[in-house]
């Protein structure tokens, strides 16, 4: 029976770059006998240009009945006037509510041939590879009362609740000691215990938790110093777990350290594998268009598809092997170009990657 992915460019750079992740995935499809169809639809401003909702209820159904969801990227200026109900973020927010997707996995991965264009010392980077996983459906961006209101005095008010029952943390929990199982059998847990009540809690159900899992080395960190080691020393961290917010800060410092958060993949999981997976670098609103973005990211994004969602480790590894093929082609998009490099547009860097896999 064909496996559907549903294939959701989005806003800014999202059509071009997941353009060159299909490109990629239909090879290996087709190479490989996979047994995939993709079917397209819209989210984010595209959709509410088209439909007055950044979430139609044809992409929603689209999505809960596909086996996984590729995404581009949501939003730009031209949507920020609008209400914040309908801005295209809540696009996004919605389909991991709905799907409930709640293990979002971040690897941030230093690719040797990319050492120098890290902005921290190559003694510091060298060799990084860790992985963060982010509870994604709970938390400060979706905890209730959240709003502004006008107090008694006529004064404004700004409330957002950060707010995790202990079954949430319970299964982010499991999600996390079960990569670091296959990892290194390093889990650092992030919270904000020492001032934040909810993440006591926190801390309390990972210690629990980390009972059912020996072979794990459980540790904790306060979620600012954890920012702080990962560009002091990040090489100490194997995985990291964390709440909603600090999982949204913490992986854009990681994305720093690879280089160009352009290479970074991610994936959203349900607790059946199910995922959405998507670069974790925006829509890029001032580069679209304009053939320049880098799409590596999204095309390990697929990688990591094959790898979680389908159980086809061996066409996740062509892609990535094809990746660091590219990579040594000195092929490079403008945001990790070096003297020396041939500077190539988005296509000319899917084709470099189509070309390694057919090599």
């Amino acid at each position: 029976m064909p496996k559907k992915i549903a294939v959701l460019a989005g806003d800014g750079i999202g059509p071009e770059i997941v353009a060159e992740a299909i490109k990629v995935l239909s090879f290996l499809n087709t190479d490989m006998n996979l047994g995939l169809v993709f079917e397209n639809a819209l989210i984010g401003g595209a959709a509410y240009d088209a439909f007055g909702t950044p979430l139609p209820q044809t992409t929603l159904n689209l999505c809960k009945n596909a086996d996984a969801v590729l995404l581009g990227a949501v939003g730009g200026p031209k949507w920020e006037p609008l209400a914040h109900a309908v801005r295209p973020e809540r696009g996004l927010l919605g389909i991991r509510s709905e799907l409930n997707l709640f293990s979002n996995l971040r690897p941030a991965i230093l690719y040797p041939q990319l050492v120098e264009a890290s902005t921290l010392k190559p003694e510091v980077v060298s060799g990084l590879d860790l992985m963060i996983v982010r509870e994604l459906t709970g938390g400060i961006y979706f905890g209730q009362p959240r709003g502004v209101h006008v107090a008694e005095n006529g004064e404004k008010v700004g409330i957002n609740t950060k707010i995790y029952s202990e079954s949430e943390i319970r299964r982010i929990a499991h999600s996390a000691f079960k990569i670091a199982q296959k990892r290194h059998k390093k889990l650092c847990s992030v919270d904000k215990a020492n001032v934040l009540e909810v993440t006591e809690l926190w801390r309390s159900v990972m210690t629990e938790v980390g009972k059912d899992y020996p072979d794990v080395q459980l540790s904790h960190m306060y979620v600012d110093n954890a920012a702080m080691q990962l560009v002091r020393a990040p090489k100490q961290f194997d995985v990291i777990v964390t709440s909603n917010m600090f999982g949204d800060i913490l992986s854009d410092i990681a994305a720093m350290l690879t280089g160009s958060i352009g290479m970074l993949p991610s994936a959203s999981l349900d607790a059946n594998a199910k995922g959405m997976y998507e670069p974790i670098h925006g829509s890029a609103p001032d580069i679209a268009g304009q053939g320049i973005a880098n799409p590596l990211a999204t095309i390990l994004s697929v990688a990591m598809m094959l790898r979680y969602t389908f159980n086809q480790p061996d066409a996740a590894e062509r892609i990535e092997r094809a990746v660091n093929s590219a990579l040594d082609s000195k092929v490079r998009t403008a945001d990790i170009y070096s003297e020396g490099m041939t500077k190539v547009s988005t296509s000319g860097m899917g084709d470099a990657v189509l070309n390694a896999l057919k090599g």
